[in-house]
């Protein structure tokens, strides 16, 4: 009888990985740095996958070896899994590693930047403004936000080890342990302990927030930029909280 079942099949999944901006091309700065950043939350990067993205690196003309930024990484647990705003060198020495490239984002800002720059090169210069009173500018509409995936609710504890991502926002009622990992493209409530790691905005939407009644977290994080314990303040630990970012700082607030 022969075996119907397939070998094999493709799914579609989202895949988190945290991005690597380099502004430097000192590679004792960039170790020194990374051993901080690590010290400051271990267990979040240990064995972590990576995006590197060299594109604020090479708008200074900065030159760097691709190849022993890999082996530093991966020297300090991490696991480069892409590469993105590099140049004709550095792309090739990344296929020589088996590093993919970002190519898709990197063509798209690509023609976005020409274009723009395109239209201010043959645009005409504006004619020096007339002595007259200035026409009120068109009322313009709102524009609406698009409506967010439906949330994700989870009744049971989220247990050391666990990782949970919902596409919209989530909504847990129980705990959430030490060594768990929660993450959400929008917001994160939690009502209960918040002990784990907590990731909101993970594609980038600075407008998403953490609530919880209890924290007591790992690290937070919303759209990259993160705390951890050690950042958390006194007087907001163990309380009920919102989180919330501003300025690309965040700003943690107590809920009376």
């Amino acid at each position: 009888m022969s075996n119907t079942s397939p070998a094999l099949e493709f799914k579609s999944s989202t895949f988190f990985a945290p991005i690597l901006i380099l502004y430097t091309n000192d590679l004792t700065a960039i170790e020194q740095t990374l051993h901080e950043k690590i010290n400051l939350a271990p267990e979040f990067f240990k064995d972590s996958p990576l995006i590197i993205d060299l594109r604020e690196l090479n708008k200074q003309n900065l030159d760097l070896d691709f190849s022993q930024v890999i082996q530093l990484l991966r020297r300090v647990s991490f696991f480069p899994v892409g590469i993105r705003g590099g140049n004709e060198n550095q792309n090739k020495q990344a296929r020589t590693l088996f590093i993919p490239i970002d190519t898709v984002r990197e063509q798209g800002s690509t023609l976005m930047i020409g274009a723009e720059a395109a239209k201010q090169e043959t645009a005409p210069q504006p004619a020096a403004p007339a002595e007259t009173a200035p026409a009120k500018e068109p009322v313009r509409p709102v524009p609406i936000p698009p409506v967010s995936a439906a949330a994700t609710l989870v009744t049971q504890p989220i247990r050391s080890g666990q990782r949970i991502y919902a596409s919209g926002d989530l909504i847990i009622l129980s705990q959430v342990s030490a060594g768990a990992e929660i993450m959400a493209e929008g917001n994160i409530h939690v009502y209960n302990t918040l002990r784990g790691r907590a990731l909101a905005g993970v594609h980038g939407n600075t407008a998403a927030r953490i609530f919880c009644f209890d924290l007591q977290a790992e690290l937070i994080s919303i759209a990259g930029d993160y705390k951890t314990s050690e950042d958390l303040n006194k007087q907001t630990y163990k309380n009920p909280v919102q989180i919330y970012l501003q300025n690309h700082a965040l700003i943690i607030k107590e809920i009376a």
